[in-house]
């Protein structure tokens, strides 16, 4: 919902110094969770491990139901499912040619569901290197890199879990997180050769597909 205030603000909408007043407005946007990988990283960050893993118990035992409680790997099976329904998430995006905008790690959910896209945008037509985030002059957010943005954002998760793992959990989350890119491929791969009808299994699929995006990417 927006809710339009009487009252005046002073913005500088496209951040170049030309301040203007515009009438306030508040936003209000519903999820069924807002716990972001910043939720852990913070308390990671300021060592308050006791309280991570209060919250972090919570939330698994809220959202996760597919984890017991009791299970001494649940913070592994944990990240193991962020990694993977990450993956999924953005590969999606990419199918539909969504650029979330500002993808760092306060905007992304543990829940993998689309959250705080602010300056978002689709595609009119294939451009990796689209952003519809104007203040995103490097462009590291441009739909072209959002799948490594995910993998830099899942790399800050699996720091922010550490303290809570033993050393064999922390070797099996690193390699589960060096899963991603072909989790990631995968997805991407199936859900574009559903766009296409393509039916079984063929090693030409990839290249067909690389081929109409190098193709859309010139007209």
């Amino acid at each position: 919902s927006l809710v339009v205030s009487d009252d005046d603000v002073w913005r500088d909408q496209f951040y170049n110094g030309n301040i203007k007043k515009e009438r306030g407005a508040i936003v209000l946007r519903l999820a069924k969770s807002w716990f972001r990988i910043g939720s852990l990283e913070i308390l990671a960050h300021s060592g308050e491990l006791d309280l991570q893993r209060r919250l972090l118990d919570f939330i698994i035992q809220e959202h996760f139901p597919s984890i017991a409680m009791n299970d001494s790997n649940r913070y592994l099976e944990f990240f193991s499912t962020v990694v993977s329904e990450t993956a999924n998430l953005i590969a999606l995006w990419m199918s539909v040619g969504f650029a979330h905008g500002v993808c760092n790690t306060d905007n992304f959910s543990l829940l993998s569901i689309t959250i705080d896209y602010g300056p978002f945008g689709f595609m009119d037509s294939y451009d990796p290197n689209f952003v519809p985030n104007t203040s995103d002059d490097e462009k590291r957010y441009k739909v072209g890199n959002q799948a490594n943005v995910g993998l830099f954002n899942l790399s800050k998760l699996l720091q922010a879990l550490k303290p809570l793992l033993d050393p064999r959990q922390k070797q099996l989350a690193s390699q589960i997180l060096e899963g991603y890119g072909e989790h990631y491929y995968i997805r991407f791969t199936e859900l574009f050769k559903t766009k296409l009808g393509l039916l079984g299994e063929n090693e030409d699929d990839n290249y067909l597909i690389a081929f109409l995006l190098k193709v859309s990417l010139l007209c």
